[in-house]
Protein backbone atom coordinates (compact mmCIF):
# COMPACT_ATOMS: atom_id res chain seq x y z
CA UNK A 1 0.00 0.00 0.00
CA UNK A 2 2.91 2.30 0.80
CA UNK A 3 4.55 1.45 -2.53
CA UNK A 4 1.31 2.29 -4.37
CA UNK A 5 1.02 5.61 -2.59
CA UNK A 6 4.66 6.39 -3.34
CA UNK A 7 4.19 5.52 -7.01
CA UNK A 8 1.08 7.72 -7.14
CA UNK A 9 3.00 10.61 -5.56
CA UNK A 10 5.73 10.26 -8.22
CA UNK A 11 3.16 10.37 -11.01
CA UNK A 12 1.46 13.38 -9.48
CA UNK A 13 4.81 15.15 -9.16
CA UNK A 14 5.62 14.34 -12.79
CA UNK A 15 2.21 15.57 -13.97
CA UNK A 16 1.75 18.69 -11.84
CA UNK A 17 5.29 20.12 -11.90
CA UNK A 18 6.88 19.71 -15.37
CA UNK A 19 8.86 22.96 -14.96
CA UNK A 20 10.45 21.73 -11.74
CA UNK A 21 10.83 17.96 -12.21
CA UNK A 22 12.99 18.22 -15.36
CA UNK A 23 10.34 17.20 -17.91
CA UNK A 24 10.51 20.66 -19.53
CA UNK A 25 14.30 20.46 -19.73
CA UNK A 26 14.10 16.93 -21.19
CA UNK A 27 11.56 18.02 -23.82
CA UNK A 28 13.60 21.06 -24.84
CA UNK A 29 16.78 18.97 -24.97
CA UNK A 30 15.05 16.36 -27.14
CA UNK A 31 13.70 18.99 -29.54
CA UNK A 32 17.00 20.87 -29.66
CA UNK A 33 18.80 17.61 -30.51
CA UNK A 34 16.40 17.14 -33.43
CA UNK A 35 17.08 20.75 -34.46
CA UNK A 36 20.85 20.27 -34.59
CA UNK A 37 20.66 16.82 -36.20
CA UNK A 38 18.38 17.87 -39.06
CA UNK A 39 20.25 21.14 -39.54
CA UNK A 40 23.41 19.09 -40.16
CA UNK A 41 21.44 16.79 -42.47
CA UNK A 42 20.48 19.84 -44.53
CA UNK A 43 24.15 20.55 -45.26
CA UNK A 44 24.78 16.90 -46.07
CA UNK A 45 21.74 16.23 -48.28
CA UNK A 46 21.21 19.80 -49.65
CA UNK A 47 17.47 19.30 -49.13
CA UNK A 48 15.55 22.29 -47.73
CA UNK A 49 13.04 19.86 -46.15
CA UNK A 50 15.52 19.26 -43.32
CA UNK A 51 16.07 23.01 -42.93
CA UNK A 52 12.32 23.65 -42.55
CA UNK A 53 11.96 20.88 -39.96
CA UNK A 54 15.03 22.09 -38.07
CA UNK A 55 13.50 25.59 -37.95
CA UNK A 56 10.16 24.14 -36.78
CA UNK A 57 11.67 22.35 -33.77
CA UNK A 58 13.97 25.29 -32.99
CA UNK A 59 11.07 27.74 -32.68
CA UNK A 60 9.16 25.28 -30.47
CA UNK A 61 12.18 25.34 -28.15
CA UNK A 62 12.27 29.16 -28.19
CA UNK A 63 8.53 29.35 -27.42
CA UNK A 64 8.99 27.33 -24.20
CA UNK A 65 12.20 28.87 -22.82
CA UNK A 66 10.16 31.41 -20.84
CA UNK A 67 9.02 28.60 -18.52
CA UNK A 68 12.52 27.64 -17.35
CA UNK A 69 12.56 28.67 -13.65
CA UNK A 70 16.21 28.01 -12.80
CA UNK A 71 19.16 25.83 -13.55
CA UNK A 72 21.80 25.65 -16.27
CA UNK A 73 19.64 26.85 -19.18
CA UNK A 74 18.29 29.73 -17.10
CA UNK A 75 21.79 30.91 -16.20
CA UNK A 76 22.96 30.36 -19.77
CA UNK A 77 20.16 32.51 -21.22
CA UNK A 78 20.12 35.15 -18.47
CA UNK A 79 22.40 37.63 -20.34
CA UNK A 80 19.98 37.54 -23.31
CA UNK A 81 16.80 36.88 -21.37
CA UNK A 82 14.92 39.41 -23.52
CA UNK A 83 14.98 36.75 -26.27
CA UNK A 84 12.62 34.48 -24.31
CA UNK A 85 10.01 37.19 -23.73
CA UNK A 86 8.14 36.66 -27.03
CA UNK A 87 6.70 33.11 -26.87
CA UNK A 88 3.70 34.05 -29.04
CA UNK A 89 5.98 35.30 -31.83
CA UNK A 90 7.93 32.01 -31.75
CA UNK A 91 4.68 30.04 -31.70
CA UNK A 92 3.52 31.85 -34.84
CA UNK A 93 6.90 31.15 -36.46
CA UNK A 94 6.79 27.40 -35.80
CA UNK A 95 3.17 27.17 -37.05
CA UNK A 96 4.21 28.83 -40.33
CA UNK A 97 7.27 26.58 -40.68
CA UNK A 98 5.08 23.57 -39.95
CA UNK A 99 2.90 24.32 -43.00
CA UNK A 100 5.92 24.89 -45.25
CA UNK A 101 7.50 21.65 -43.97
CA UNK A 102 4.26 19.68 -44.43
CA UNK A 103 3.78 20.80 -48.06
CA UNK A 104 7.41 20.03 -48.87
CA UNK A 105 7.30 16.68 -47.03
CA UNK A 106 4.30 15.44 -49.05
CA UNK A 107 5.33 17.05 -52.39
CA UNK A 108 1.96 18.81 -52.64
CA UNK A 109 3.30 21.16 -55.34
CA UNK A 110 3.89 18.25 -57.74
CA UNK A 111 0.55 16.46 -57.22
CA UNK A 112 -1.75 19.45 -56.56
CA UNK A 113 -0.04 22.58 -57.96
CA UNK A 114 -3.19 24.77 -57.97
CA UNK A 115 -4.02 23.84 -54.37
CA UNK A 116 -0.41 24.52 -53.39
CA UNK A 117 -0.52 28.00 -54.93
CA UNK A 118 -3.81 28.90 -53.18
CA UNK A 119 -2.61 27.75 -49.76
CA UNK A 120 0.69 29.57 -50.06
CA UNK A 121 -1.00 32.80 -51.09
CA UNK A 122 -3.06 32.57 -47.90
CA UNK A 123 0.09 31.76 -45.93
CA UNK A 124 1.86 34.83 -47.36
CA UNK A 125 -1.06 36.98 -46.16
CA UNK A 126 -0.74 35.48 -42.68
CA UNK A 127 3.02 36.10 -42.66
CA UNK A 128 2.45 39.70 -43.75
CA UNK A 129 -0.05 40.16 -40.92
CA UNK A 130 2.43 38.75 -38.35
CA UNK A 131 5.20 41.06 -39.55
CA UNK A 132 2.87 44.07 -39.47
CA UNK A 133 1.71 43.53 -35.87
CA UNK A 134 5.31 42.91 -34.76
CA UNK A 135 6.43 46.19 -36.31
CA UNK A 136 3.53 48.03 -34.64
CA UNK A 137 4.49 46.51 -31.29
CA UNK A 138 8.12 47.59 -31.59
CA UNK A 139 7.07 51.16 -32.41
CA UNK A 140 4.35 51.45 -29.74
CA UNK A 141 5.62 49.07 -27.04
CA UNK A 142 2.01 48.02 -26.39
CA UNK A 143 1.83 44.27 -25.72
CA UNK A 144 -1.87 44.34 -26.62
CA UNK A 145 -1.02 44.25 -30.32
CA UNK A 146 0.91 41.00 -29.87
CA UNK A 147 -1.81 39.46 -27.70
CA UNK A 148 -4.76 40.46 -29.90
CA UNK A 149 -2.77 39.71 -33.06
CA UNK A 150 -2.02 36.22 -31.77
CA UNK A 151 -5.78 35.60 -31.41
CA UNK A 152 -6.38 36.62 -35.03
CA UNK A 153 -3.39 34.54 -36.11
CA UNK A 154 -4.86 31.49 -34.37
CA UNK A 155 -8.17 31.92 -36.23
CA UNK A 156 -6.43 32.37 -39.60
CA UNK A 157 -4.17 29.35 -39.10
CA UNK A 158 -7.14 27.21 -38.04
CA UNK A 159 -8.90 28.06 -41.31
CA UNK A 160 -5.72 27.43 -43.28
CA UNK A 161 -5.24 24.13 -41.45
CA UNK A 162 -8.70 22.91 -42.46
CA UNK A 163 -8.08 23.93 -46.09
CA UNK A 164 -4.61 22.38 -46.32
CA UNK A 165 -5.56 19.04 -44.79
CA UNK A 166 -8.04 18.31 -47.61
CA UNK A 167 -5.29 17.38 -50.15
CA UNK A 168 -3.21 15.60 -47.49
CA UNK A 169 -5.69 12.71 -47.37
CA UNK A 170 -5.73 12.52 -51.18
CA UNK A 171 -1.96 12.31 -51.49
CA UNK A 172 -0.47 9.20 -53.09
CA UNK A 173 2.38 9.00 -50.61
CA UNK A 174 3.24 6.19 -48.17
CA UNK A 175 4.70 8.73 -45.69
CA UNK A 176 1.57 10.90 -45.37
CA UNK A 177 0.35 9.06 -42.28
CA UNK A 178 3.43 10.03 -40.28
CA UNK A 179 2.48 13.66 -40.79
CA UNK A 180 -1.28 13.23 -40.36
CA UNK A 181 -1.12 11.04 -37.24
CA UNK A 182 1.66 13.12 -35.65
CA UNK A 183 -0.25 16.35 -36.26
CA UNK A 184 -3.50 14.88 -34.93
CA UNK A 185 -1.74 13.67 -31.77
CA UNK A 186 -0.35 17.15 -31.07
CA UNK A 187 -3.73 18.71 -31.86
CA UNK A 188 -5.60 16.43 -29.42
CA UNK A 189 -2.99 16.89 -26.68
CA UNK A 190 -3.02 20.66 -27.26
CA UNK A 191 -6.83 20.84 -26.95
CA UNK A 192 -6.78 18.75 -23.75
CA UNK A 193 -4.01 20.87 -22.22
CA UNK A 194 -5.87 24.07 -23.19
CA UNK A 195 -9.12 22.88 -21.57
CA UNK A 196 -7.28 21.98 -18.35
CA UNK A 197 -5.34 25.25 -18.51
CA UNK A 198 -8.54 27.33 -18.72
CA UNK A 199 -10.13 25.35 -15.87
CA UNK A 200 -7.14 25.77 -13.54
CA UNK A 201 -6.76 29.44 -14.38
CA UNK A 202 -10.47 30.12 -13.68
CA UNK A 203 -10.08 28.56 -10.22
CA UNK A 204 -6.87 30.50 -9.48
CA UNK A 205 -4.76 27.33 -9.32
CA UNK A 206 -1.29 26.61 -10.75
CA UNK A 207 -1.35 26.27 -14.54
CA UNK A 208 1.83 24.19 -14.72
CA UNK A 209 0.17 20.76 -15.06
CA UNK A 210 -1.33 21.16 -18.59
CA UNK A 211 2.17 21.68 -19.98
CA UNK A 212 3.00 18.03 -19.15
CA UNK A 213 0.31 17.00 -21.64
CA UNK A 214 1.48 19.54 -24.23
CA UNK A 215 5.12 18.42 -23.96
CA UNK A 216 4.08 14.79 -24.31
CA UNK A 217 2.29 15.79 -27.53
CA UNK A 218 5.42 17.58 -28.76
CA UNK A 219 7.55 14.50 -28.17
CA UNK A 220 5.13 12.03 -29.80
CA UNK A 221 4.57 14.28 -32.83
CA UNK A 222 8.26 14.83 -33.47
CA UNK A 223 9.09 11.15 -32.99
CA UNK A 224 6.61 10.41 -35.80
CA UNK A 225 7.93 13.28 -37.94
CA UNK A 226 11.51 12.03 -37.53
CA UNK A 227 10.45 8.49 -38.47
CA UNK A 228 8.62 9.92 -41.49
CA UNK A 229 11.72 11.79 -42.63
CA UNK A 230 13.75 8.60 -42.29
CA UNK A 231 11.17 6.66 -44.29
CA UNK A 232 11.08 9.34 -46.99
CA UNK A 233 14.88 9.30 -47.27
CA UNK A 234 14.79 5.51 -47.61
CA UNK A 235 12.24 5.79 -50.45
CA UNK A 236 14.50 8.30 -52.22
CA UNK A 237 17.53 6.02 -51.86
CA UNK A 238 15.54 3.02 -53.11
CA UNK A 239 14.36 4.98 -56.17
CA UNK A 240 17.91 6.14 -56.84
CA UNK A 241 19.19 2.55 -56.61
CA UNK A 242 16.48 1.34 -58.99
CA UNK A 243 17.39 4.05 -61.49
CA UNK A 244 21.05 3.13 -61.30
CA UNK A 245 20.21 -0.53 -61.83
CA UNK A 246 18.14 0.37 -64.91
CA UNK A 247 21.00 2.45 -66.31
CA UNK A 248 23.50 -0.35 -65.68
CA UNK A 249 21.16 -2.80 -67.41
CA UNK A 250 20.82 -0.36 -70.33
CA UNK A 251 24.61 -0.08 -70.55
CA UNK A 252 24.96 -3.83 -70.64
CA UNK A 253 22.32 -4.09 -73.34
CA UNK A 254 24.05 -1.45 -75.46
CA UNK A 255 27.44 -3.07 -74.94
CA UNK A 256 25.97 -6.35 -76.18
CA UNK A 257 24.48 -4.47 -79.12
CA UNK A 258 27.86 -2.87 -79.86
CA UNK A 259 29.57 -6.26 -79.82
CA UNK A 260 26.85 -7.69 -82.05
CA UNK A 261 27.13 -4.79 -84.50
CA UNK A 262 30.92 -5.08 -84.59
CA UNK A 263 30.80 -8.83 -85.14
CA UNK A 264 28.25 -8.45 -87.92
CA UNK A 265 30.28 -5.71 -89.59
CA UNK A 266 33.42 -7.85 -89.48
CA UNK A 267 31.50 -10.79 -90.88
CA UNK A 268 30.07 -8.59 -93.62
CA UNK A 269 33.55 -7.32 -94.49
CA UNK A 270 34.85 -10.87 -94.72
CA UNK A 271 31.90 -11.95 -96.86
CA UNK A 272 32.26 -8.98 -99.20
CA UNK A 273 35.99 -9.59 -99.62
CA UNK A 274 35.36 -13.17 -100.70
CA UNK A 275 32.56 -12.08 -103.03
CA UNK A 276 34.63 -9.28 -104.53
CA UNK A 277 37.53 -11.65 -105.16
CA UNK A 278 35.18 -14.15 -106.84
CA UNK A 279 33.74 -11.43 -109.09
CA UNK A 280 37.24 -10.24 -109.99
CA UNK A 281 38.22 -13.75 -111.02
CA UNK A 282 35.11 -13.98 -113.18
CA UNK A 283 36.06 -10.75 -114.91
CA UNK A 284 32.84 -8.92 -114.02
CA UNK A 285 34.51 -5.56 -113.53
CA UNK A 286 31.34 -3.52 -113.22
CA UNK A 287 29.91 -5.71 -110.50
CA UNK A 288 33.32 -5.83 -108.84
CA UNK A 289 33.54 -2.05 -108.64
CA UNK A 290 30.10 -1.79 -107.14
CA UNK A 291 30.69 -4.45 -104.48
CA UNK A 292 34.11 -3.04 -103.64
CA UNK A 293 32.58 0.37 -103.01
CA UNK A 294 30.13 -1.19 -100.57
CA UNK A 295 33.01 -3.13 -98.99
CA UNK A 296 34.88 0.11 -98.37
CA UNK A 297 31.79 1.60 -96.77
CA UNK A 298 31.52 -1.33 -94.37
CA UNK A 299 35.21 -1.08 -93.55
CA UNK A 300 34.76 2.62 -92.83
CA UNK A 301 31.84 1.88 -90.51
CA UNK A 302 33.77 -0.86 -88.69
CA UNK A 303 36.45 1.73 -87.89
CA UNK A 304 34.03 4.52 -87.04
CA UNK A 305 31.65 2.66 -84.75
CA UNK A 306 33.99 1.64 -81.86
CA UNK A 307 35.46 5.15 -81.61
CA UNK A 308 32.06 6.83 -81.91
CA UNK A 309 30.45 4.42 -79.43
CA UNK A 310 33.24 4.96 -76.88
CA UNK A 311 33.00 8.78 -77.10
CA UNK A 312 29.18 8.73 -76.97
CA UNK A 313 29.09 6.47 -73.92
CA UNK A 314 31.62 8.71 -72.20
CA UNK A 315 29.41 11.73 -72.87
CA UNK A 316 26.30 9.96 -71.53
CA UNK A 317 28.31 8.80 -68.50
CA UNK A 318 28.60 12.44 -67.38
CA UNK A 319 24.85 12.60 -66.83
CA UNK A 320 25.00 9.45 -64.71
CA UNK A 321 27.84 10.90 -62.63
CA UNK A 322 25.78 14.10 -62.19
CA UNK A 323 22.78 11.91 -61.18
CA UNK A 324 20.72 13.39 -64.05
CA UNK A 325 18.89 10.14 -64.75
CA UNK A 326 16.27 11.62 -67.12
CA UNK A 327 18.85 13.03 -69.55
CA UNK A 328 20.99 9.88 -69.27
CA UNK A 329 18.07 7.62 -70.23
CA UNK A 330 16.90 10.11 -72.91
CA UNK A 331 20.26 10.18 -74.72
CA UNK A 332 20.88 6.47 -74.16
CA UNK A 333 17.65 5.74 -76.05
CA UNK A 334 18.71 8.09 -78.86
CA UNK A 335 22.13 6.41 -78.96
CA UNK A 336 20.60 2.91 -79.12
CA UNK A 337 18.28 4.02 -81.94
CA UNK A 338 21.23 5.44 -83.92
CA UNK A 339 23.25 2.23 -83.53
CA UNK A 340 20.29 0.21 -84.75
CA UNK A 341 20.02 2.52 -87.79
CA UNK A 342 23.73 2.06 -88.56
CA UNK A 343 23.33 -1.72 -88.19
CA UNK A 344 20.34 -1.71 -90.52
CA UNK A 345 22.24 0.35 -93.10
CA UNK A 346 24.87 -2.41 -93.40
CA UNK A 347 22.12 -4.63 -94.81
CA UNK A 348 20.62 -1.97 -97.10
CA UNK A 349 22.60 -0.07 -99.71
CA UNK A 350 19.90 2.55 -100.03
CA UNK A 351 17.45 4.19 -97.68
CA UNK A 352 14.70 6.77 -98.00
CA UNK A 353 15.63 10.44 -97.70
CA UNK A 354 13.35 10.68 -94.64
CA UNK A 355 15.20 7.85 -92.87
CA UNK A 356 18.58 9.33 -93.84
CA UNK A 357 17.64 12.74 -92.40
CA UNK A 358 16.32 11.18 -89.19
CA UNK A 359 19.55 9.15 -88.81
CA UNK A 360 21.66 12.28 -89.38
CA UNK A 361 19.64 14.19 -86.79
CA UNK A 362 20.29 11.41 -84.27
CA UNK A 363 23.99 11.44 -85.16
CA UNK A 364 24.32 15.22 -84.69
CA UNK A 365 22.38 15.10 -81.39
CA UNK A 366 24.78 12.46 -80.02
CA UNK A 367 27.86 14.35 -81.25
CA UNK A 368 26.40 17.52 -79.75
CA UNK A 369 26.67 15.98 -76.29
CA UNK A 370 30.44 16.51 -76.41
CA UNK A 371 29.92 20.19 -77.21
CA UNK A 372 27.42 20.78 -74.38
CA UNK A 373 24.65 21.35 -76.97
CA UNK A 374 26.40 24.44 -78.37
CA UNK A 375 25.79 23.35 -81.99
CA UNK A 376 22.53 24.75 -83.40
CA UNK A 377 21.32 22.23 -86.00
CA UNK A 378 18.28 22.36 -88.26
CA UNK A 379 16.94 20.81 -91.48
CA UNK A 380 15.00 22.72 -94.17
CA UNK A 381 13.27 21.01 -97.11
CA UNK A 382 10.91 22.14 -99.87
CA UNK A 383 7.35 21.10 -99.14
CA UNK A 384 6.82 19.43 -102.54
CA UNK A 385 9.57 16.84 -101.89
CA UNK A 386 8.22 13.40 -100.90
CA UNK A 387 11.09 12.42 -98.60
CA UNK A 388 9.72 8.91 -98.00
CA UNK A 389 9.81 8.13 -101.74
CA UNK A 390 13.25 9.58 -102.59
CA UNK A 391 16.13 7.09 -102.37
CA UNK A 392 19.68 7.94 -101.27
CA UNK A 393 22.81 5.86 -100.52
CA UNK A 394 22.70 4.97 -96.82
CA UNK A 395 24.76 7.27 -94.56
CA UNK A 396 25.90 9.34 -97.56
CA UNK A 397 25.69 12.59 -95.56
CA UNK A 398 27.47 11.36 -92.41
CA UNK A 399 31.12 12.02 -93.45
CA UNK A 400 30.27 15.61 -94.42
CA UNK A 401 28.49 16.28 -91.13
CA UNK A 402 31.40 14.73 -89.25
CA UNK A 403 33.91 16.94 -91.11
CA UNK A 404 31.76 20.03 -90.51
CA UNK A 405 31.59 19.32 -86.77
CA UNK A 406 35.16 18.28 -86.05
CA UNK A 407 37.15 20.33 -88.56
CA UNK A 408 34.92 23.37 -89.07
CA UNK A 409 32.90 24.00 -85.91
CA UNK A 410 34.90 22.47 -83.03
CA UNK A 411 37.73 25.10 -83.11
CA UNK A 412 35.12 27.87 -82.61
CA UNK A 413 33.87 26.61 -79.22
CA UNK A 414 30.68 28.74 -79.41
CA UNK A 415 28.14 30.26 -81.87
CA UNK A 416 28.18 27.08 -83.95
CA UNK A 417 25.54 26.57 -86.65
CA UNK A 418 24.98 23.53 -88.86
CA UNK A 419 22.19 23.27 -91.43
CA UNK A 420 20.92 20.86 -94.10
CA UNK A 421 18.92 22.49 -96.92
CA UNK A 422 17.14 20.35 -99.54
CA UNK A 423 15.79 21.90 -102.76
CA UNK A 424 14.36 20.60 -106.00
CA UNK A 425 16.49 21.66 -108.99
CA UNK A 426 14.23 20.00 -111.57
CA UNK A 427 12.11 16.86 -111.98
CA UNK A 428 15.22 14.67 -112.07
CA UNK A 429 17.59 16.16 -109.48
CA UNK A 430 17.52 17.32 -105.86
CA UNK A 431 20.20 19.49 -104.30
CA UNK A 432 21.26 18.75 -100.71
CA UNK A 433 23.27 21.55 -99.12
CA UNK A 434 25.24 21.14 -95.87
CA UNK A 435 26.23 24.53 -94.46
CA UNK A 436 28.33 25.34 -91.40
CA UNK A 437 29.66 28.64 -90.05
CA UNK A 438 32.98 27.14 -88.99
CA UNK A 439 36.54 28.29 -89.65
CA UNK A 440 36.48 27.29 -93.33
CA UNK A 441 38.53 24.87 -95.44
CA UNK A 442 41.67 27.03 -95.66
CA UNK A 443 42.15 27.50 -91.95
CA UNK A 444 41.13 23.90 -91.25
CA UNK A 445 43.89 22.65 -93.59
CA UNK A 446 46.42 24.93 -91.87
CA UNK A 447 45.53 23.47 -88.49
CA UNK A 448 45.72 19.96 -89.91
CA UNK A 449 49.18 20.58 -91.38
CA UNK A 450 50.52 21.62 -87.98
CA UNK A 451 49.44 18.35 -86.37
CA UNK A 452 52.07 15.65 -85.86
CA UNK A 453 49.60 12.86 -86.58
CA UNK A 454 47.46 13.45 -89.63
CA UNK A 455 44.45 11.15 -89.98
CA UNK A 456 43.23 11.49 -93.57
CA UNK A 457 39.58 10.49 -93.73
CA UNK A 458 38.53 8.49 -96.78
CA UNK A 459 34.85 9.06 -96.04
CA UNK A 460 34.36 11.88 -98.58
CA UNK A 461 36.11 10.08 -101.43
CA UNK A 462 34.07 6.95 -100.69
CA UNK A 463 30.90 9.07 -100.73
CA UNK A 464 31.79 10.40 -104.20
CA UNK A 465 32.38 6.86 -105.44
CA UNK A 466 29.15 5.54 -103.92
CA UNK A 467 27.13 8.44 -105.40
CA UNK A 468 28.66 7.71 -108.82
CA UNK A 469 27.57 4.05 -108.70
CA UNK A 470 24.15 5.04 -107.34
CA UNK A 471 23.60 7.48 -110.22
CA UNK A 472 24.06 4.87 -112.93
CA UNK A 473 20.47 3.70 -112.68
CA UNK A 474 19.05 7.26 -112.63
CA UNK A 475 18.68 10.01 -115.19
CA UNK A 476 21.25 12.72 -114.61
CA UNK A 477 24.54 12.60 -112.78
CA UNK A 478 25.20 12.82 -109.08
CA UNK A 479 27.93 15.20 -107.96
CA UNK A 480 29.53 16.61 -104.81
CA UNK A 481 30.91 20.15 -104.65
CA UNK A 482 32.67 21.64 -101.59
CA UNK A 483 32.87 25.45 -101.36
CA UNK A 484 34.99 27.46 -98.93
CA UNK A 485 32.83 30.42 -97.84
CA UNK A 486 34.63 33.74 -97.28
CA UNK A 487 33.63 37.27 -96.34
CA UNK A 488 34.77 40.52 -98.00
CA UNK A 489 38.07 40.41 -96.06
CA UNK A 490 38.80 36.92 -97.41
CA UNK A 491 38.30 35.43 -93.96
CA UNK A 492 36.72 31.98 -93.69
CA UNK A 493 33.06 32.09 -92.71
CA UNK A 494 32.29 28.41 -93.09
CA UNK A 495 31.98 25.58 -95.58
CA UNK A 496 29.21 24.60 -97.97
CA UNK A 497 28.80 21.09 -99.41
CA UNK A 498 26.41 20.80 -102.38
CA UNK A 499 25.26 17.30 -103.34
CA UNK A 500 23.29 16.76 -106.57
CA UNK A 501 21.10 13.67 -106.07
CA UNK A 502 19.35 12.14 -109.13
CA UNK A 503 15.82 10.95 -108.34
CA UNK A 504 14.33 9.86 -111.70
CA UNK A 505 15.05 6.29 -112.80
CA UNK A 506 16.30 5.51 -116.31
CA UNK A 507 13.69 4.30 -118.79
CA UNK A 508 13.83 0.50 -119.19
CA UNK A 509 15.39 -0.65 -122.47
CA UNK A 510 13.72 -3.30 -124.68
Amino acid sequence: MVDGTLEQSYLEYFYYYPFQNGFLTFTLGFLFSLTVYHFLLYFQQKDTLYLYYSGYTFFIVLSQLIHIPDGFLYRLLYPVKIVVNYPMVYTEAYYILYFVFAFKFLNVKEQFPKWHNICFKILYVVIGFCVLKLVIYFFTGDYYYLDFGYLIFTILMSILGIITYIPFFKMRSPVKYYLIVGSMILFVFSVISLVIYEDLESRGLSIEAPYSILYTGYILENVLFSLGLGHKQKLILDERNRSQEKLIAQFKENEELRVEVQAQLEENVKTMKIKAEAERLKGLKTQYDKELAELKLLALRSQMNPHFIFNSLNSIKRYIIDNDKEKAVYYMNKFAKLIRRILASTMEKESSLADELETMELYVNIENLRFNHEIQFDIQMDRDIAANSVKIPSLLLQPFLENAIWHGLSPKKKNMHLQIVIKRINDSVLQIGIHDNGIGLKKSRQIKERKVHKNDSVGISLSRERLEHFSKKYQGEGSITIVDLQDLDQKGTGTQVLISLPIKLNEPTI
